[in-house]
């Protein structure tokens, strides 16, 4: 394989299938020439290779054949990255939600409490009584609560190496067993009331069918996990779907496959489903702005739902959803009055972010008691952001010297720090992840310039850059003391949903990419070499997180 910087011949779609029937083609042009040279025909061929090639050979063969009849049709009709990813993403994530104790997921605790509110009507956020100082939260059975203290002491007090970091699983199976019962108690959860209902319906609803059927409580914690975990497949299989006939693709496989986005769907997290609606925003503003190509109907309703779903689903990504306005409007088909369309959903997907911003706002005051003991008076948001906006140098040094001490963690966090268990994936889980990455992106498509000209890619680089400043500002005025050397609370795995479009930025401005020594752009090596490596990243995670955890 090698690179080149020139356009490559526009000999394919960007769909594995495509390439299958290519060479087959010129495989039997081939066949005939050397036939009519020797005097043979294709049946003679053939028949003389049946007889001496071994068995094994044979059988190898006869899979080949019986797998480009029966799947280059579900090729062409799903995609192959759609299809890779359902199967990939559903395997693993159910793994993860079994595997993974109860309640050890990111904010596990919290994130279900949330959820558990939103099931039954629980809209807005709910202050409760707490002698620490404000806190919001609800009520939970208290056959769930018994679960969810046990594993807060658990993995808050964990062995050294190399005992398990489970204490005794046999109190886990004795807790899941219990029956859910009507008595209920509070639970703080301030971080999570902060979010609004949508992120949680999925989650929701998967609690509300296990109450129907009468689970026990393990019944209910991991239906919980994969009605989250079916939410996303679906999302993102749309998404995928979009791009079936493009390689671009393979990117968006790579970052939905990431082991920390596969862990968290398989758990309960607000994050499950704003992973998803941003790599369908993202997928969609690709396809219309970078690849030129017109959406179609329901490609259009996806990403206008989503750019009003997602602004309330997480804040930080409201600007992703914003981007909606540069896509030019004939990629939707709208003329006339119909191309202040999607202006008219931005508006409202604006609207819905400060309306909801003010609603949580009050929860601010009470994420103090995040922090350990002697920090609960210190998270002061106001004051905060009276030291961003008086003293902005000030900010910045402390923005640079949350670099220096954490980029490194940061960057392990973005392929995978597995939950509350705090375990990194293995690094032969990172190298799979960036040859995926690397494979990806030497594969894609150059994009269009007549539709992503340079100021509107300019735009969307600023948009992408803005989204991660917002990040660092939000965890510095809600989860940082005042007065503290770096910003604290910033994970790698924010930045997964800003991947795709950062990405994108890049290649419409880098011409490089891989070619075959012909000069075309390869698909089914290429294919399967993301599918490989993505498989083998999971695979290395979920073995290192067993052993660490079970034993």
């Amino acid at each position: 394989m090698t690179t080149s910087a020139d356009p490559a011949p526009n000999t394919e779609s960007g769909d594995p299938a495509s390439e299958t029937k290519r060479a087959d083609s010129n495989g039997n042009g081939a066949e005939r020439s050397d036939a009519q040279a020797t005097g043979t025909t294709k049946a003679d061929t053939t028949k003389s290779e049946a007889v001496t090639a071994p068995p094994t050979s044979r059988i190898c063969s006869g899979i080949r054949r019986s797998a480009q009849r029966y799947g280059a049709p579900l090729v062409a009709r799903f995609g192959a990255a759609t299809l890779a990813f359902t199967l990939i993403a559903g395997i693993f994530g159910a793994l993860f939600a079994v595997v993974t104790p109860p309640f050890w997921g990111h904010d596990e605790i919290t994130q279900f409490g949330r959820a558990y509110q939103v099931a039954h009507g629980g809209v807005l956020p709910q202050r409760i009584d707490d002698t620490r100082g404000v806190a919001y939260g609800g009520d939970v059975p208290v056959s769930v609560t018994e679960l969810m203290g046990y594993a807060l002491r658990d993995y808050t007090s964990n062995p050294q190496e190399p005992d398990p970091m489970i204490e005794d699983p046999a109190v886990y199976d004795r807790l899941k067993d219990a029956a859910v019962g009507d008595t209920v108690e509070p639970v703080w959860f301030t971080n999570t009331a902060a979010y609004s209902p949508v992120p949680y319906l999925p989650a929701a609803l998967g609690i509300r069918v296990a109450e129907v059927t009468g689970l026990d409580v393990g019944g209910l914690v991991l239906l919980t996990r994969l009605a989250g975990l079916l939410a996303y497949l679906a999302v993102v299989g749309f998404a995928l779907w979009t791009l079936r006939a493009h390689r671009m693709q393979w990117l968006a496989f790579a970052v939905a496959v990431l082991p920390i986005a596969v862990f968290q769907a398989g758990t309960v997290t607000a994050d499950t489903l704003t992973n998803a609606l941003a790599i369908l925003a993202s997928v969609l503003l690709v396809k219309g702005l970078f690849l030129g190509e017109r959406l179609r109907g329901a490609e259009t309703a996806a990403l206008l739902a989503a750019t009003v779903l997602l602004p309330v689903s997480k804040p930080t990504y409201v600007l992703l959803a914003m981007l909606i306005v540069v896509v030019p409007a004939d990629r939707f088909g709208f003329t006339g009055p119909r191309r202040w369309i999607p202006w008219g959903f931005a508006a409202a997907g604006a609207l819905s972010f400060a309306v909801w911003m003010k609603i949580a706002a009050p929860t601010g005051d009470g994420m103090g008691l995040m922090r350990p003991e002697h920090q609960w008076k210190s998270v002061r948001p106001g004051d905060q952001l009276s030291e961003i906006l008086g003293d902005l140098p000030k900010f910045v040094s402390t923005f640079g010297d949350s670099v220096v001490y954490r980029d490194q963690r940061w960057f392990t966090q973005f392929f995978g720090e597995l939950g509350f268990a705090y375990i990194d994936v293995p690094a032969i889980s990172v190298l799979a992840c960036l040859l995926a990455f690397a494979v990806s992106v030497g594969i894609a498509e150059r994009m269009n310039t007549a539709t992503a000209t340079t100021r509107r890619t300019v735009i969307v680089a600023l948009t992408v850059a803005a989204s991660v400043a917002m990040i660092y500002v939000t965890l510095y005025m809600s989860f940082t003391p005042v007065g503290y050397y770096i910003i604290d609370g910033v994970q790698g795995r924010y930045f997964v949903p800003l991947a795709i479009l950062g990405v994108a930025v890049l290649l419409r401005w880098i011409s490089l990419r891989l070619t075959d020594s012909e000069g075309r752009t390869p698909t089914w090596g290429p294919a399967v070499t993301v599918i490989a490596a993505s498989t083998v990243a999971l695979i290395a995670a979920l073995a290192k997180y067993h052993a660490i955890v079970w034993g």
